[in-house]
């Protein structure tokens, strides 16, 4: 399998475009083609267990990394998560489900993908014979930082800096960045929002003097963030699993199909959902939840992109972005996979902040995505309610998927020419992860303190609190810097000595 740029003819393996994290001219790679999974397949994959049914569809992928080393790479990453399945599948009514991601170590589903990429980077270098050590940036709404830090920590020949907004992340998710443990990591905090975090870190990939720089300290540089492949691809696993234990539990037929509701920021979470459709899986619709900066809802809606909008802080921050990387690689799709075109609309979007799709374009991804977002008060009442009916407590970016999934439900009781299929809502974070938020949610009451929420939510719930969660509270704070964004290079040179 190859992999192209979207905003070049270049091409190379899938060891090359996980090591190298973007292409030339900052474009992202994407699959030469979907490969597929047929029914037989399917019926086969049944009897797998989480870990053996990744490894076979990354395998499709990833052709050069023997199924094997897949296999055991994964079992030891999910052997860290709490529970015997890392991605279970919560039946509610009503055709409705809950896919919880949150059980790994650092509590968000950023750990479903993050890992296993320190092993499919190590394989990588070796396939291409790179001795360099290896240095990885990675900007952070919240959660990929965290888990991006967890699963490079103590990792030998790597470092790994991650930039996150100062005032851009929830106080639990800061205090689990800034205690991380490992010489070969640091944090930094960003004056500005998640958007300037990663401008700079792709300022920093796109430049050719700081390249130059990284190398000259004997390190190759590449990302953990979703604009790498091999953080992408990983994700479509678990759409297939959530699937498949549909079927098992006879829920529902082979082949029947089934549609998800997913919380976006960087749209690499849905864009995974994409993918697994194009390979073969019965997907129905693909909900896009954005919160109350809905640049992507707005995006579905009219086939224009604007970025040049109000930033709005909001109690799910994993979400709190108006530049969604990702999106190029569906930009791409729909331009009829056209790179000189994508390279044009993002460099529209680098210098006005703006774009636009053609009729025809919009009204083939409006086939396939529905859209919409939620408020502050629709998230708070979300929460509330779900809550009261189920007794089952949700984080903040779910509550804005839940809105949005019950949003279309009820459209789609209304027009007698929709045909309403399952429902899988994403829970992307442990209600932990956003304590303070989910608590007011929940009962009303303010708390300042990130662990006097966790207790409430612990007294109110009986959630058994994570240990990533209990274990953070009496770490000491390690990383205490804060920069402006053009100063993040400064920076890395410190870090790299």
């Amino acid at each position: 399998m190859y992999f192209v740029s979207t905003r070049g003819e270049e091409k190379v393996t899938a060891p090359e475009a996980i090591v190298r994290g973007m292409a030339n001219g900052g474009g992202l790679f994407v699959p030469e083609k979907f490969p597929q999974v047929t029914g037989e397949e399917l019926e086969e994959m049944l009897s797998f267990d989480y870990p053996e049914r990744a490894a076979y569809l990354l395998g499709k992928y990833f052709d050069e990394y023997e199924r094997e080393g897949l296999t055991a790479a994964l079992r030891a990453a999910y052997s860290k998560f709490e529970g015997d399945d890392p991605a279970p599948l919560v039946r509610m009514d009503n055709g409705m489900y809950i896919l919880e991601l949150f059980h790994g170590p650092t509590c968000a589903f950023k750990d479903m993908a993050l890992g296993v990429l320190p092993y499919l980077l190590r394989e990588g270098c070796s396939f291409l014979g790179i001795r360099e050590k290896v240095l990885i940036l990675a900007a952070t709404s919240g959660d990929t930082g965290k888990a991006a830090l967890e699963a490079f920590a103590g990792e030998e020949g790597v470092k790994i800096a991650v930039f996150y907004p100062e005032d851009g992340v929830s106080k639990m998710q800061k205090l689990q960045m800034s205690t991380q443990d490992g010489e070969n990591v640091d944090v930094v905090a960003v004056r500005g929002n998640f958007d300037d975090c990663q401008n700079g870190v792709k300022k920093i990939f796109r430049s050719e003097k700081c390249n130059a720089a990284i190398k000259e300290k004997g390190y190759l540089l590449t990302s953990a963030n979703s604009i790498n492949i091999g953080r992408l691809i990983p994700q479509v696993c678990y759409y297939f699993s959530a699937y498949l234990d549909l079927v098992s539990a006879n829920q529902i037929k082979m082949g029947e199909k089934v549609d998800f509701c997913v919380p976006t920021g960087n749209f690499g979470n849905i864009l995974a959902g994409y993918y697994a459709k194009r390979m073969g899986l019965p997907v129905g619709t693909l909900l896009c939840a954005s919160n109350k900066n809905n640049v992507l809802s707005d995006f579905f809606r009219t086939g224009k992109y604007d970025s040049k909008r109000p930033f709005y802080p909001t109690m799910s921050p994993s979400m709190d972005i108006l530049i969604s990387s990702n999106l190029e690689r569906l930009v791409f799709e729909a331009s009829g996979r056209d790179p000189s075109l994508t390279a044009e609309r993002m460099k529209m979007l680098s210098t006005t902040g703006r774009y636009a799709l053609r009729s025809e374009e919009i009204s083939a991804l409006q086939s396939q995505f529905y859209a919409s977002f939620a408020s502050e008060d629709d998230t708070v009442e979300c929460i509330y309610e779900f809550f009261e009916e189920y007794g089952y407590p949700m984080d903040t970016h779910t509550g804005v998927a839940m809105d949005v999934a019950q949003k279309y439900l009820q459209k789609v009781e209304e027009d007698t020419m929709s045909e309403k299929r399952p429902m899988v809502v994403l829970s992307t974070a442990s209600p932990y992860k956003c304590p303070q938020d989910v608590l007011y949610a929940l009962t009303g009451n303010d708390v300042k303190d990130s662990f006097k929420g966790v207790k409430r939510i612990h007294l109110l719930t009986a959630m058994k609190v994570p240990e990533a969660i209990k274990s953070v509270r009496y770490k000491p704070i390690r990383f205490k810097t804060t920069l402006s964004p053009d100063k993040m290079f400064d920076e890395i040179k410190k870090f790299l000595g």
